[in-house]
């Protein structure tokens, strides 16, 4: 009997395979989402209704990005993502890109408002956002 050692095998995806954050994707949230301060998912052309990926992507993605838009974009990202969760059925769970987005926030000394903590609580069933599980 031989005794050696056990190594996981190689995951199929690396970094160069694995979906990729488009910024013209943000740029359409970001008009949905500021057009009237709150995201009328109801209007949404189909290349958001069916970016529903964008919801799994790793947070260390999320933190990456948040660093090129201000606090007040990443506010409308974070209310766009909450609310897609609800509505279009985009399951972010303990992933959710709304917590990486806050942490983002908090990072910049410029956490999410009681009014904002709020408003996230009201429209989310996500028991993780905004911090994620803790």
């Amino acid at each position: 009997m031989s005794v050696g050692a056990w190594e996981p095998a190689k995951q199929a995806s690396n970094d160069q395979s694995r979906e990729k954050i488009d910024p013209n994707l943000l740029k359409q949230i970001l008009e949905v989402s500021l057009a009237d301060g709150n995201a009328d998912l109801a209007e949404l052309p189909e290349t958001l209704r069916s970016a529903g990926w964008l919801a799994g992507l790793p947070a260390t993605q999320w933190l990456e990005e948040a660093a090129n838009w201000s606090p007040e974009q990443l506010w409308a990202f974070i209310q766009f993502f909450t609310l897609a969760e609800t509505h279009l059925d985009w399951q972010g769970g303990a992933e959710s890109p709304v917590i990486p987005l806050a942490k983002s926030l908090r990072q910049r000394k410029a956490p999410l408002s009681r009014e904002q903590l709020l408003w996230i609580r009201g429209n989310t069933d996500n028991r993780y956002l905004p911090y994620g599980p803790l």
